[in-house]
């Protein structure tokens, strides 16, 4: 960790009281102090357009700016964009003027093109993006992943430097979440780096609140220096954050106990342990936890597995027993606060009910039928984990629950790194898969689409015509017929559980009663350009 080599606050407030005069010049050397935070994980990249895990989705928020982005309460707002703009042609065309003082870090200007080049690279089936599915709703989307269209046809244009124009294929109700996630590319630097842009810090050029600097691309600590250019720069209180990985949650609290770091993620024994700590803050998270169970693998292709495993799993207990940090027990495929019956307001999550019941015996059943199919006594499976606290309890806690009554079953863990751990995602190099999902919006579609034939992340490769067409569907209406045709397609799902929902996840965070304006909700860590010192 790096020193603080400025004024405590107590110190500060001695000279204070000491000297009325004192003051402002005390509360300049506070700002300048370094924010020290953790990170569960290393990021695997800096790049907007190939980010995949939650740890490069970190790095990014913090460094880079949409046209939109979110305030301090989570709510979105005008980010390099003049406003919000509503849109015309029937909900699919939106046209955006940019912040003429919207600047890179390296001072020059951000323009209409930098965005135009970030999305056309994004949807450009070279560039192997594994999340260019958020661009779907645009126009030539399907004919350009296909080859069938050059990428320059996507439905972006740059009208002038500050003019920028999207054409939607349809309208789609929850766009104004997915404007907050594309972000712009520095045009000169993505044709200077090519497929190396995003790789490192020296290979990175910021727009947002702070740039990064010193990420080699796979070291475990680096800064966020705050950007002079930010066109917000006068409101963004604190200088430098320092970030470390830290993987070891008793680690990150006996660093936080010790003053090096400010904020930080705790586990469940903590949380147990400290339920009084007045700096100690839990809230859900928009995310589920999934046992994937790989479809494209003859050991793992049954329904009769799946049914075994879901049912076999206390989702109370583990969340109760083994997290205890305020995680809830998955009921269905969406979870809860995800999105409100348009109607009644009624929570989907709610309204659904719990599609995912223990039942021991039924659990049996299917397993000496998953045992008659293959014609086999004994099986070994691995599962896959991320290296975390977290994973391996709960991994720890699957294995043995399956192990005391699935007769002949032996489960093998594999806990690797997170970066490592996505990229087998991606290859489908495993049986089963502890893995999750953060949406990025409030819309039940995200999650249901993670099982659609044609979603780049379908990691189980799991295929069910009657689920697709449920989900298809759906998303060609609107209001009250769409979200039912959604909850149809949850039922299809959890019904043959095309994939395993285990948990959503509560988050723990220690944060320093000296540090005020950080605010966490479904959706969104805590923006360190609102962090000021108290």
């Amino acid at each position: 960790m790096t020193h603080k080599t400025w004024l405590t606050t107590a110190a500060l407030l001695a000279l204070v009281a000491l000297s009325g005069c004192g003051q402002a010049s005390g509360q300049t050397k506070s700002q300048d102090k370094t924010l020290s935070v953790t990170l569960a994980s290393e990021p695997a990249t800096a790049d907007p357009n190939k980010s995949t895990d939650t740890n490069s989705g970190s790095v990014i928020s913090q460094t880079m700016e949409g046209l939109y982005t979110y305030n301090k309460q989570g709510k979105v707002v005008a980010g390099v964009a003049t406003k919000m703009v509503k849109p015309t042609n029937q909900g699919k065309t939106y046209t955006f003027t940019l912040k003429k003082n919207a600047k890179w870090a390296n001072g020059q200007a951000v323009t209409a093109q930098d965005f135009v080049t970030s999305l056309r690279r994004w949807v450009d089936p070279k560039t192997k993006a594994q999340y260019a599915s958020l661009l779907s709703a645009f126009q030539n989307y399907d004919a350009i992943q296909k080859g069938k269209l050059p990428a320059s046809k996507l439905g972006v244009k740059a009208l002038s430097k500050t003019k920028l124009q999207f054409q939607l294929s349809k309208a789609v109700p929850y766009f104004d979440d997915l404007v907050a996630g594309y972000y712009p590319l520095n045009t000169a630097a993505v044709k200077k780096y090519g497929q190396k842009y995003g790789t490192s810090a020296a290979k990175t050029v910021s727009n947002g609140a702070y740039k990064l600097v010193g990420w080699t691309g796979s070291n475990s600590s680096w800064t966020y220096v705050k950007n002079p250019h930010y066109w917000n720069a006068d409101n963004v209180k604190i200088k430098h954050v320092k970030v470390s990985v830290t993987k070891d949650e008793t680690t990150a609290a006996n660093l936080f106990k010790s003053g090096k770091i400010q904020e930080t993620t705790v586990s469940g024994e903590y949380v147990r342990a400290n339920a009084n700590d007045s700096q100690l803050h839990t809230h859900l998270l928009g995310r589920l936890q999934y046992l994937y169970v790989n479809s494209k693998k003859t050991k793992t292709s049954s329904e009769n597995l799946r049914q075994a495993i879901s049912y076999v799993m206390n989702r109370s207990t583990l969340t109760t027993k083994v997290l205890q940090d305020g995680s809830k027990p998955a009921l269905s495929a969406v979870p809860r606060g995800d999105q409100a019956n348009p109607k009644t307001g009624q929570d989907m999550a709610a309204q659904v009910g719990n599609l995912l019941p223990t039942d021991v015996t039924k659990a049996k059943a299917y397993w000496q039928k998953y045992l008659k199919e293959t014609g086999k006594s004994k099986v070994t499976l691995n599962l896959l984990t991320d290296d975390t606290d977290d994973d391996k309890h709960v991994g720890t806690y699957l294995q043995s629950v399956m192990q005391k009554n699935f007769k002949g079953l032996t489960v093998n863990i594999t806990s690797i790194p997170h970066a490592q751990h996505v990229a087998r995602d991606f290859a489908g190099t495993f049986e089963l898969n502890l893995t999750g999902w953060s949406t990025s919006w409030l819309d039940a579609s995200d999650f249901l689409s993670l099982a659609a034939k044609t979603n780049t992340v379908n990691f189980t490769g799991w295929d069910d015509e009657q689920f697709n067409q449920l989900l298809d569907s759906a998303n060609q209406k609107s209001g009250l017929a769409r979200y039912n045709g959604l909850m149809a397609a949850d039922q299809r799902l959890m019904a043959v559980k095309g994939y395993i929902p285990v948990y959503q996840p509560s988050e723990a965070k220690l944060v320093s009663k000296d540090v005020g304006g950080l605010s966490y909700s479904l959706l969104h860590e805590a923006q360190y350009k609102y962090a000021y010192w108290k």
